[in-house]
């Protein structure tokens, strides 16, 4: 099969059952109707997936100690150790983002 865009070949992939014709040329990505309802139904089972709860210990029950004060920050515009835009894939607080649903599937 040819890219409609640029005429380079389409190598067909199997991802979690669903065909994918992507272009050696372009890099494009082309679905047929039917693909692209499997990739809403596999996305919507993906997006429903129970969150973890949420860690024992609660907010402290009434005559329990006293929330622990939070660290002085650094002053406004004082810099930030060289970390400014260097997150990452661990975000700025240093917590790992969840894949998005289209990096588990196209990712190889």
């Amino acid at each position: 099969m040819q890219c409609p865009k640029c005429g380079a070949f389409m190598q067909t992939y199997n991802r979690n059952g669903v065909q994918i014709e992507q272009c050696g040329g372009c890099r494009g990505i082309f679905l047929d109707y039917g693909e692209l309802e499997a990739l809403a139904r596999l996305e919507s089972q993906w997006s429903q997936q129970a969150a973890p709860p949420p860690p024992p210990g609660g907010a402290p029950m009434h005559g329990g100690p006293a929330p622990q004060a939070y660290p002085a920050g650094p002053a406004w515009g004082a810099a930030h150790h060289g970390q400014h835009g260097q997150h990452g894939h661990h975000g700025p607080h240093g917590y790992r983002h969840k894949k998005s649903f289209g990096h588990m599937l196209f990712s190889s």
